[in-house]
């Protein structure tokens, strides 16, 4: 496979003395089984150390991987029927929000997300995944038809951030990124945000104000990029390995601050090893997530979502922690 990591290294060049080992088998009369068999489950005790006790900044990069899986895959392997819908009805359509009508498990549903290309060509199109603010207002557009008709929402979060560009500056960016958190917050049908790679800053919470926001095990949410932070922090970007570290961005770190509901296992070593298998994980998530939801009638999802959010904080002041309820 392509797309090697730093930390992955030693990984590598065990596969790299297999595959010669095996090569050797096969050119040769000696029996090298038992040697391949030593260093396969050699192999197989690496990746679980490596991958079992990653550092945030390598999950930083497992989020950014050029083959991680993005939105429409998920659309493709989790959804039947799925009708994408274009265009914000003010201005134009925005590839880099992907949306439409789709069924669930033979249910309707309302699908929106961040989509990213997966080479040069796509990645211009879709304009690296950060949208503009025409794309969150086409999200807005496809929540409110949703409610209309009593869909329910889902969302996938996979985003370095919004454009920040003059143009999206010019046509309201933040405007159209506070909009959909207002509105976010009282639709009345169930909302799951689920964040399968990068979630960064405003133009990620623009699609994450759900009533359950679960994490795929190897991604990120934060209100700034790690270089970014180190660059404001220690004036210096080379530092975002430390930033990662301080800034509580992975899955875990968000589920011990109850920011978020449920991490999502991913396969070793990251989504992109096998997409199916890891549709199947959120699959399984999601289901769960919609049987709980669609048991609430409106005010009492409203009351909840509102709940989940008041309740979010907890601050240390002179070793006493307060949490905000």
């Amino acid at each position: 496979m392509t797309g090697e990591l730093s930390f992955e290294k030693p990984i590598k060049d065990l596969q790299a003395k297999i595959a010669e080992l095996k090569k050797l088998a096969g050119t040769t009369s000696h029996d090298f089984s038992e040697d391949i068999e030593t260093l396969e489950d050699r192999l197989q005790d690496i990746e679980k150390e490596i991958y079992e006790t990653l550092e945030p900044w390598d999950r930083v990069q497992i989020a950014r991987h050029s083959l991680r899986p993005t939105t429409k895959d998920y659309i493709d392997r989790l959804f039947t029927n799925f009708f994408e819908c274009h265009g914000d009805r003010l201005y134009g359509d925005d590839h880099a929000i992907i949306g439409g009508i789709a069924k669930y498990r033979g249910q309707p549903v309302t699908v929106i997300g961040h989509q990213r290309g997966k080479d040069t060509k796509e990645n211009i199109l879709r304009n690296f995944g950060m949208p503009h603010p025409e794309g969150y207002r086409k999200a807005l557009r496809l929540m409110k038809q949703a409610e209309k008709f009593n869909r329910p929402v889902i969302c996938f979060i996979d985003t370095k951030g919004a454009y920040p560009g003059k143009a999206a500056e010019e046509r309201g960016q933040s405007e159209a990124i506070a909009r959909n958190l207002f509105e976010m917050a009282g639709l009345k049908v169930p909302i799951i945000c689920i964040v399968i790679g990068e979630g960064g800053s405003g133009g990620a919470l623009a699609l994450g104000v759900g009533d359950h926001l679960h994490m795929l095990e190897n991604s990120t949410y934060s209100v700034i990029s790690p270089e970014g932070a180190a660059s404001i922090l220690w004036k210096d970007s080379a530092q975002a390995k430390k930033a990662a570290e301080s800034m509580k961005i992975t899955a875990r770190d968000l589920k011990e601050l109850e920011i978020i509901d449920e991490v999502i296992p991913e396969v070793l070593g990251g989504a992109h090893r096998n997409v199916m298998d890891q549709a199947r994980e959120i699959d399984r998530i999601l289901a769960q997530s919609l049987e709980k939801l669609s048991s609430l009638d409106k005010d009492e999802l409203l009351d909840m979502r509102y709940l989940k959010y008041r309740k979010i904080g907890k601050y240390n002041f002179l070793g006493s922690v307060f949490t905000y309820q």
